[in-house]
């Protein structure tokens, strides 16, 4: 078992080494084919619009494999993403810490920040629902200002009775 190369792990791929039967030499001709064989592979399969299901089976196991973690539960692949997390795990062991804890499974690639989601983020009802005056005063704005209460379903039914007799 090889220990992952930089490259190979930054693209999601750490499980490849961990499975290599090449000896554990940093540099070697063996691994720098490797690296620009991945490279180029994630990079034709990632690049443009997957057009055939082949295609979109790769990008799949491509993603599984960056992170398996995620698709342990898969009825197809979680037998083998189980098995690649755990050698990710074991190899993520690190002995200065508490016996049994391992370092928790990252991703390296920093979140962005969402627009979306800092502004969804500050609702004042995320906590907690509405009281009813909130709710009077949203129907206002909502409608024009009128606080007329929405159509229940059996009003809407009646109205579409109506339609229908004419």
């Amino acid at each position: 078992m090889s220990l992952p190369r930089r490259a190979m792990e930054q693209m999601g791929f750490s499980i490849c080494c961990l499975k290599c039967d090449a000896p554990d030499v940093p540099g070697s001709s063996r691994c720098k084919s490797c690296i620009r064989s991945h490279t180029l592979a994630r990079e034709n399969l990632t690049s443009g619009k997957a057009h055939t299901k082949a295609q979109r089976l790769a990008r799949e196991l491509v993603t599984m494999l960056a992170d398996p973690f995620s698709f342990t539960e898969d009825d197809e692949h979680g037998k083998w993403m189980q098995d690649y997390s755990e050698l990710i795990r074991n190899h993520q062991f690190d002995p200065k810490k508490e016996p049994d804890q391992r370092t928790v499974h990252r991703l390296r690639l920093s979140r962005k920040n969402s627009l979306i989601r800092d502004v969804a983020n500050q609702n004042r009802w995320s906590d907690r629902s509405p009281d009813e005056m909130e709710i009077v005063e949203m129907r206002k704005l909502l409608r024009d200002g009128q606080s007329v209460p929405p159509m229940t379903w059996e009003d809407l039914i009646a109205q579409i009775d109506e339609i229908i007799d004419e």
